[in-house]
């Protein structure tokens, strides 16, 4: 929730967060039961984490896992109730248009406060919430292109499309509030609108969320622990390899493993603690130290991270691949849509290989094999073989019909950070053409829009304009990633059920 990128310079951000934590020490926030002049400094401390969410809190002591860090009152969140209850005006207008959404509501009330500006209670958390987010509804075209794949440009489309249309449907409440210009417009609708996606946590009496001072200075860690994905997966392994005479008594765990869903009771770290009234947050597991501690709210693909928080993981256990299937495999199984995709790690879900071993046998022996495919079973070497092939087959086409190979957008990733200046002559070694012409095409897409600085090599503009570029093209690296590691996966397991051939 820390992400986001701040224009303003280092003396007046550290004195605006010194500003926030004393604000917020008066007001009951506190990471001890002892208050002070700061919040902070028994257990967290905000640090900067480079390559890892860049500013967030670390722990200022030896933490244990389960010991409460955090703590914000009731009467420190942000949140539609307490908005309404201060200011007349904004609870009158909000009524007369009740059929806008909790989400909508707030997003204005956040518009609205930050309209009052200095005069606004919240205004030492407000000055402190980021300039600009880079979630895939701020994306321009050419970002939205630069994904690639036709699922993430449908997923861009669709959240523009849903951020135009929210904001249309509150263009009355705004201007009976009679909001300044600058805050009725699209682009800052984005911004409130992206803060209230970005950075609300669930509270049980609204379903809109509340924006929590300090509490969402956590940065994000994806919540399925790293030794259970990885024993599910080498459960999962085993029973590729494993004979039609072995019944397993594990495959329930993995099914229900994989069965999680990304709403699944928002699985979070922090808490609204009805009897204390206050958000607690405690430490998911233990910390020495100096390390940053994250905080888990929620299991989402790298794309829904794009899409709700505006950036990417390196290793995101709960990201997927869906290949494209044949209608007929849907319909030979009973296996939801979403549980058929390819993991993180590149190997098949459980029930994308349940599906297709029952998909890839004779209709007419279906029903008498079909208990097996669904307890995860090998149902003979050579269907296993097939299907192997099948997916390895699948993910190669897959990946030749995309504009950019893995090596070139590997290649091109590097070499983003180093455009610095759009005017300067490009001498790139080794990119590829179409690499070549994709940097031509942001260049002329920023002189188009005016985002350059004659006074400096890059302005705020085109920084942002390249940040998401660069997360597009991360986004659609790490999606080939997953394509090219369950190649070698399918390819690593045909060679091993040959030599069961040769050898039986």
């Amino acid at each position: 929730m820390a992400s986001g990128v701040n224009d303003m310079n280092m003396e007046q951000e550290e004195g605006n967060l010194e500003r926030l934590l004393k604000w917020a020490a008066e007001f009951g926030i506190s990471d001890s039961k002892c208050r002070g002049h700061s919040c902070l400094g028994h257990s967290l401390v905000v640090s900067y984490f480079h390559g890892a969410g860049g500013r967030g809190l670390g722990a200022a002591r030896d933490l244990e896992k389960g010991e409460l860090v955090l703590k914000v009152p009731k009467s420190a969140l942000f949140t539609r109730e307490s908005l309404l209850l201060k200011d007349d005006q904004l609870t009158v207008a909000v009524n007369a248009h009740s059929s806008l959404s909790p989400t909508q509501t707030l997003t204005v009330c956040l518009l609205h406060e930050m309209g009052k500006g200095k005069t606004s209670w919240w205004h030492p958390y407000l000055v402190n919430l980021p300039r600009s987010y880079d979630i895939i509804a701020t994306f321009g075209e050419f970002e939205k292109q630069a994904l690639q794949v036709d699922d993430a440009i449908w997923a861009a489309d669709k959240a523009i499309s849903k951020a135009q249309f929210e904001w249309k449907e509150t263009n009355a409440l705004m201007e009976q509030l009679k909001l300044k210009p600058q805050l009725r417009t699209f682009k800052a609708w984005l911004w409130a609108s992206a803060t209230v996606s970005s950075r609300t946590m669930h509270i049980p009496w609204d379903g809109a969320g509340c924006l929590c001072p300090v509490g969402d200075l956590f940065n994000y860690s994806a919540p399925v622990e790293e030794s259970d994905f990885e024993n599910m997966e080498h459960r999962t392994h085993d029973l590729a390899l494993q004979d039609i005479s072995t019944v397993n008594e594990e495959t329930s765990c993995i099914l229900d493993m994989e069965q999680l869903d990304s709403d699944s009771g928002r699985l979070t770290d922090g808490r609204f603690e009805n009897d204390v009234g206050a958000y607690y947050f405690y430490a998911k597991k233990s910390y020495r130290k100096g390390e940053q501690v994250l905080l888990s709210y929620g299991t989402y693909t790298n794309l829904e991270l794009l899409e709700h928080y505006g950036f990417l993981l390196n290793e995101n256990p709960n990201d997927k691949v869906f290949i494209p299937l044949e209608p007929e495999i849907y319909s030979s199984c009973s296996w939801p849509k979403e549980s058929l995709y390819i993991h993180q790690s590149g190997k098949p879900s459980f029930a994308l290989l349940s599906a297709l071993r029952l998909w890839a046998t004779p209709a007419n022996r279906r029903r008498s094999v079909g208990h097996l495919a669904y307890s995860g079973l090998q149902l003979s070497v050579e269907n296993e073989v097939f299907v192997m092939r099948w997916i390895s087959n699948k993910c190669n086409s897959t990946m030749k019909s995309l504009p950019t190979t893995f090596e070139e957008d590997s290649l091109l990733l590097s070499v983003i950070d180093k455009i610095q200046n759009v005017n300067a002559p490009l001498e790139f070694a080794n990119v590829s053409s179409v690499s070549t012409d994709e940097i031509c095409t942001f260049r002329a897409n920023v002189l188009k829009k005016g985002e350059t600085d004659s006074k400096t090599l890059v302005s705020g503009k085109m920084q942002r304009s390249r940040e998401r570029w660069k997360l597009a093209v991360e986004w659609r690296l790490g999606y080939k990633k997953i394509l090219v590691d369950c190649i070698s996966f399918c390819d690593e397991m045909i060679r091993v059920l040959c030599s069961q051939i040769s050898h039986s």
